[in-house]
């Protein structure tokens, strides 16, 4: 029996796919992949190491900033025109890196691809837009899950890059990377046809919109709170393993590979039950299991002491939890406002990156008792996303009856 040729449409819809996960990935990588070669950037541009990690602030608040002009412009001048610029931008930023004598110049173009990046939360208007029904919400699974993943991964790959290539390695890897990742838009996307031009008010309008939508903030808030709990082990994993347990960087590396290998596994069951049950279901199901890993953290801080075995089996049970909450509850945010596609995903990424990033802050002001903090962490954010998610279906119940 002759084997069916894949149409067009399905092979253009799968080339589609890929270019999102690539953009995911990419989304993440100038940030993680270049945490190995810390030591030698300070060593290059003869600075102290807090000097290096100021770059890691500078570069998130670039992303941020873009993000939010870039989401609402793509909604009137469409989401190709503005990836293509963003990803450009991006790549003269990471070459002028590259090229960089001086540590104010490297900082200045780390600022500038950081602005470019801000393309990348485009990926989620894209799939509002070219997706519908269980396949975004699988499209955003996969999604979630291919991000978890690399992010685990990156400490492995930014070593090996940092061995080969040195420091300019992430930079020029991600040059050519990006450049594909152009090449693939240009075939694979379309120019629509360009609307009305986004004034700073229609901007201010578009944000006002979005904001007043009380389960709109719900949903993303909840997406955050289940990121935050997997940003803020990712934090302070390296003062766990190797401050506290003396773990070497590569035994920390293998460690974080079976934490990408749990990140897949909690995709496949978000898969399977994304077909079963509705996604408030998911949303409970997956806030539960944070909520269990901060109880059995608690447990074992008490009962097991601290170990590589009590730091990852928890954390385990985290990541399958927060990979079952934030593409439901994404999807959920990015439906109501589908015509503002591009804005709703700049506002809600923003929150994400806001909320991951101050609650490991606060985390991290633990000190000593950095473990037994990232158990009650879990324990009462999963509680308010509880709280969050029961307000959201008692206002949409209200809504029906009505």
């Amino acid at each position: 029996m002759a084997r069916r040729t894949p149409a067009p449409q399905d092979q253009r819809r799968r080339g589609v796919v890929g270019l999102l996960l690539s953009m995911t990935v990419l989304g993440v990588f100038p940030l993680d992949v270049l945490l190995p070669s810390f030591p030698a950037l300070g060593e290059h541009f003869r600075v102290e190491p807090g000097d290096i990690a100021f770059s890691i602030s500078l570069f998130a608040v670039g992303i941020a900033v873009s993000q939010l002009l870039i989401g609402p412009l793509s909604d009137s001048l469409g989401r190709k025109r503005l990836l293509l610029a963003g990803l450009l931008v991006a790549m003269i930023g990471a070459l002028g890196c590259v090229l960089s004598t001086e540590y104010a110049g490297f900082l200045l173009f780390r600022l500038i691809q950081a602005l470019g990046c801000g393309c990348f939360v485009l990926s989620q208007a894209l799939v509002q837009d070219l997706f519908e029904g269980r396949e975004r919400e699988r499209l955003r699974i996969l999604m979630v899950t291919a991000s978890g993943l690399f992010i685990s991964l990156s400490p492995l790959a930014g070593s090996v890059l940092q061995a080969w290539l040195d420091w300019p390695g992430s930079f020029l890897v991600f040059i050519a990377l990006a450049l594909a990742v152009l090449l693939n838009a240009c075939r694979l996307l379309e120019h629509p046809p360009v609307q009305a031009t986004t004034s700073p008010a229609n901007l201010f309008q578009a944000y006002r919109r979005l904001c007043g939508d009380c389960n709109f903030i719900a949903w993303w808030l909840i997406a955050a709170l289940a990121f935050a709990c997997h940003f803020a082990f990712i934090v302070v994993s390296p003062l766990l393993l190797m401050g506290h347990l003396g773990l070497t960087t590569y035994a920390f590396s293998l460690i974080l590979l079976a934490y990408g290998a749990a990140y897949m596994g909690g995709g496949l069951l978000a898969a399977l039950l994304a077909r079963r049950v509705q996604a408030d279901t998911q949303i409970m199901l997956g806030l539960g299991l944070i909520f269990l890993s901060g109880a059995v953290m608690l447990y074992l801080s008490q009962h097991g002491g601290l170990s590589a075995l009590t730091v990852l089996l928890p954390m385990i049970i985290c990541t399958a939890g927060t990979t079952l909450v934030r593409p439901a509850a994404t999807s959920k945010a990015m439906d109501l406002f589908s015509d503002n596609a591009g804005a709703a995903a700049a506002a809600g990424n923003t929150l994400v990156l806001l909320v991951g990033g101050l609650i490991s802050a606060l985390i991290n002001l633990a000190g000593a008792n950095l473990y037994v903090s990232l158990a009650v962490c879990f324990i009462v954010l999963s509680l308010i996303a509880l709280a969050l998610n029961a307000l959201t279906r008692r206002h949409a119940t209200g809504l029906l009856r009505d």
